[in-house]
């Protein structure tokens, strides 16, 4: 009696699995087996040094860290590429005194995606992000923390645009 319920738990494990198949978490659905990034090299009006380097390598990062995409550096099946077209520090609340209290780092990115596989997924768009932060703190300060949440958000909304399938 009991290898019959063992048997029996173990067939509804094993169809239930299969009756669902593969489930990407991400969405990431694609043909193609190789991607570039090219260089994003940095034309907004503020030039923040090393901006376009650290932008660059984490969009290969993101992409190669959630898909199974072979990152190349030339004739790759689907290609990234774009500049950096904004750097800016904004205030955004004041206070009673009429000072700021708060400022905003805004990074934006036109991004050109080719899929050499299906031009109708091609696509020229700009993505931004920003920091929030206290306008007491200097920006040399708060790069790093702010940089990698822009980036983490600009990166992962570029690849949700060109290879998700929601």
């Amino acid at each position: 009696m009991k290898k019959l319920s063992v048997l029996i738990t173990v067939c509804v494990l094993l169809l239930s699995t299969v009756g669902c198949g593969i489930y990407s978490f991400t969405g990431i659905s694609t043909n193609a087996k190789s991607f570039q990034v090219n260089f994003f090299q940095n034309v907004a009006p503020i030039i923040e040094p090393g901006l376009d380097r650290n932008f660059t390598v984490a969009l290969q990062d993101l992409i190669v860290n959630q898909t199974s995409l072979e990152l190349k550096n030339d004739n790759a099946e689907l290609i990234y590429e774009g500049e950096i077209v904004e750097y800016s520090v904004t205030p955004m609340s004041a206070t009673a005194s009429q000072t700021a209290s708060q400022n905003r780092l805004t990074i934006g990115v036109n991004v050109r995606f080719t899929n050499t596989l299906d031009a109708e997924k091609d696509f020229e768009k700009k993505f931004s992000f920003y920091y929030d932060f206290d306008a007491d703190t200097q920006v040399n300060s708060i790069k790093s923390a702010a940089f990698d949440e822009i980036f983490e958000r600009i990166t992962q909304d570029i690849v949700n645009a060109s290879l998700a399938d929601w």
